[in-house]
This record gives C-alpha cells, structure tokens and sequence, in this order.
C-alpha cells in the first residue's frame, strides 16, 4: 500500500502552526528575568571598572615611554566598550534574531 504526501497539505498544516514564548509556563520565570537582569547590570559595571583601568594603564604608558603598556591599554578599552555594547544591545540582538529565525 502506497502513500502519496500532498505537499501543498504539508505546506499549509505547517504554515497553519504557530508557537511563541510563554512568559508563564514555567515557574521561576519571573525570578529567572530578575537574575538575567541583576548579571547584566554586574556586566556593565565591570565594562566601566575595565574602560578606566585600561585608560590609566593607556596614560601611564604613553607617559613612561612603554609603547607596550600604551597599546595593551588601548586594546583594554576597546574589549571594555565592545563588551558593554554587546551587554547593553544583547536584548535587541536576540530578539532581533529571534524575529529573523520567524521568517525563516
């Protein structure tokens, strides 16, 4: 006995199907919302402790002649504010890409 799948059915059933986030589903969601906040909050204080340590090893590199220190210190800054960008938009990001993974 044969079965022969109509794939314009399989299309509609699957386009038929719709699944979003459930704010409530599971218990401890509310309290998981505060932590991802509390740690994200923790993250951009440590990105402000780590743009001004960088910045004073910057100084203090370029003013003691360490070309070493002085870029070490440069690349501190940028890792730091790269870092506080990526926790600042991490939100809109997956977000963002949770809404482009719908389109697919």
């Amino acid at each position: 006995m044969s079965t022969l799948i109509n794939s314009s059915a399989v299309t509609t059933v699957l386009a038929q199907i719709s699944i979003t986030p459930n704010s409530d589903g599971l218990p401890g969601i509310a309290q998981l919302r505060t932590i991802v906040g509390a740690v994200m909050t923790v993250g951009l204080i440590l990105a402000v402790l780590a743009v001004i340590i960088s910045a004073i090893v910057w100084a203090l590199g370029a003013h003691s002649a360490n070309p070493h220190a002085a870029s070490r210190g440069k690349s501190g800054v940028l890792i730091a504010v790269g870092t506080a960008v990526i926790c600042g938009a991490a939100v809109a990001l997956v977000t963002f890409f949770w809404n482009v993974g719908q389109t697919v």
